[in-house]
């Protein structure tokens, strides 16, 4: 079984972990209020100022006239990059809330960058047991279910160049087995989901589906994550129908917005 890839520090700091969260947040979607800082960090609008004004001190961020924080030197992106992810976590979030009322698990919006994978959305459920949020992590690709589902539209040629082992030269071990891949991600294909057991991280099951745009390409994966204990495999095709739907939805709305 593979090691887990994320596991919280024995002694967490909580005020770098909401710092570093502002920062993601900056960094994906380009501005926010200090007000939207403190309502998605949980903190008062007091200690989200004072965590944006030592990111503006480190260049992380950028405060305007309007007292409206962007990205700073350090951290900032192409704007079309920054607008299109802000604008699939904006049509997400209605959807991944929905997602979290009819099933009660942790939903999350993936997109694909090389051979990561990204969490640009996460709302967790309601379960005193309950997957965390994992809004900005970055995990291989290949180990996550949304970016299983965002290689499995590559074609052959595509996933090579993806893992070139030039790529790996330094870290060899990091790459992964490509024909063990390619027939995983076959099985992607064929089914239209992908169900991630112990792989990001143990005692962990996913289930996903893609989202797809009005010309059928993939944009990101939509999940559902859940402690091992309480997923039945029975209980899949459920599973995948109500996710299909939300990831429908998602799409119409993304193609309504683009016009």
């Amino acid at each position: 079984m593979d090691k887990p890839l994320k596991t919280p520090p024995p002694y967490a700091i909580t005020s770098v972990d909401h710092a570093l969260r502002a920062a993601t947040m900056l960094q994906l979607e380009g501005s926010l209020t200090v007000t939207e800082v403190a309502e998605r960090l949980g903190v008062a609008r007091s200690t989200a100022h004072r965590l944006l004004a030592m990111l503006v001190y480190r260049d992380f961020a950028v405060r305007d006239e309007r007292r409206v924080y962007r990205a700073g030197p350090v951290l900032e992106l192409a704007t079309h990059s920054r607008s299109l992810v802000s604008r699939l976590r904006t049509a997400a979030l209605p959807h991944l809330h929905r997602v979290v009322d009819l099933l009660d698990e942790t939903t999350n919006l993936t997109i694909r960058t090389g051979d990561t994978a990204r969490f640009i959305a996460s709302v967790e459920c309601h379960r005193s047991l309950r997957v965390g949020s994992r809004e900005g992590m970055v995990f291989p690709a290949h180990r996550t279910t949304g970016g299983l589902l965002l290689l499995a539209e590559l074609s052959e040629e595509e996933l090579a160049e993806v893992y070139a082992p030039e790529r790996y030269r330094d870290r060899p071990q990091d790459r992964p087995d490509l024909d063990r891949l390619s027939r995983e991600l076959k099985g992607v294909r064929k089914g239209g989901f992908a169900v991630n057991r112990n792989r990001s991280e143990r005692g962990l099951v996913a289930v996903g589906v893609p989202v797809r745009d009005r010309e059928g390409r993939t944009l990101a994966g939509l999940s559902i994550s859940m402690p091992g204990v309480r997923y039945d495999p029975h209980d899949l095709q459920s599973l995948v129908g109500t996710l299909q739907a939300a990831a429908r939805a998602l799409g119409a709305d993304l193609a309504a917005t683009a016009t």
